[in-house]
């Protein structure tokens, strides 16, 4: 499915979206965890943000409800990652009769990894809400996190021009953070010989292609679908050929598949997360972006050292 070309667009022929009164706050709807953390960093206290896929839940399959549809209707500005990620966009947006809401695509401009399955496919053929053409874990390189973030404020000072100046320093101050974190990345990984990660599913080509990383999934795009016994036996062969310690899952995916191959082939099982969604507790610890992607960090030094 080719991704939406819906990047700081106004749906229909609308204007820019409207604020009641000078002071007033935009309402922003994002659609899952990194591009409404983002959105925070950016709007700071000019903006109201809602985030649609609730805490803690796995963003891959979930689809909007009435409430999140009445929400968009009353919002000013739409924020979404794309590239196949939220499959349901598109019907989404076609239904609204909000003609001045203004959608941002965080991911336009950024060049996308083609996401077929890889060699031993192992997809199941009747998942109805496959990614598509791309794989659209863009977020999980820094830079790339980046670019992302530079889309929403784009968006919202088209939205809210006369806050132009504030979306632009916080713009800045964390592009310093995404290109700090990217230098980290760099200096921990590079000098490691051990390249190699077994994951729970490919969502980290992006990652691995910015630092020299290779993955290998015991399922494909999708964390939803049960690997077949062919590809758990390639897997248990890969571990034990490579002598991988560390087999990685997910915090928001039952770990048993993990489990079961770490348990087979004397490996243990840490978190890498795809930082696609964080729970209520890490919420209020104050987790984000930016700490998450550090303990994956520390978390693969340890697995490949």
């Amino acid at each position: 499915m080719a991704v939406a070309a819906l990047s700081f667009s106004v749906i229909l022929t609308g204007c820019a979206a409207k604020k009641e009164a000078a002071g007033d706050k935009l309402n922003v709807m994002t659609s899952f965890y990194p591009v409404y953390d983002f959105t925070l960093k950016v709007g700071g206290d000019k903006v109201n943000v809602k985030n649609m896929v609730p805490a803690g839940t796995e963003p891959h399959e979930w689809e909007p409800g009435t409430r999140d549809i009445a929400s968009l209707e009353e919002s000013n500005v739409f924020i979404y990652s794309g590239a196949g990620m939220e499959h349901w966009t598109e019907d989404v947006l076609k239904s609204l009769s909000n003609k001045s809401l203004i959608v941002v695509e965080a991911s336009s401009g950024i060049t996308l990894k083609e996401g077929h399955e890889e060699e031993g496919d192992h997809k199941e053929e009747e998942n109805e809400h496959d990614h598509g053409e791309f794989d659209p874990h863009v977020w999980l390189d820094p830079k790339n996190a980046k670019k992302e973030m530079e889309n929403i404020k784009d968006g919202l000072v088209k939205a809210d021009p006369e806050n132009k100046d504030y979306y632009e320093a916080n713009y800045k101050t964390y592009a310093e953070k995404f290109d700090q974190l990217d230098q980290s990345f760099q200096e921990t990984l590079s000098p490691l010989s051990n390249k190699s990660i077994v994951v729970s599913h490919e969502a980290y080509g992006y990652l691995c292609s910015a630092y020299g990383l290779t993955q290998v999934g015991i399922e494909g795009l999708t964390p939803d679908s049960e690997p077949d016994p062919a590809r758990m036996a390639e897997v248990i062969d890969y571990v034990r050929d490579n002598q991988v310690k560390t087999i990685f899952f997910e915090e928001l995916v039952s770990p048993k598949v993990a489990e079961a191959i770490a348990k087979e082939t004397g490996a243990k099982t840490e978190v890498l997360s795809p930082v696609e969604g964080l729970s209520d507790k890490e919420l209020k610890a104050g987790e984000d972006y930016f700490s998450v992607m550090e303990k994956n960090l520390a978390a693969l030094k340890e697995a490949l050292e």
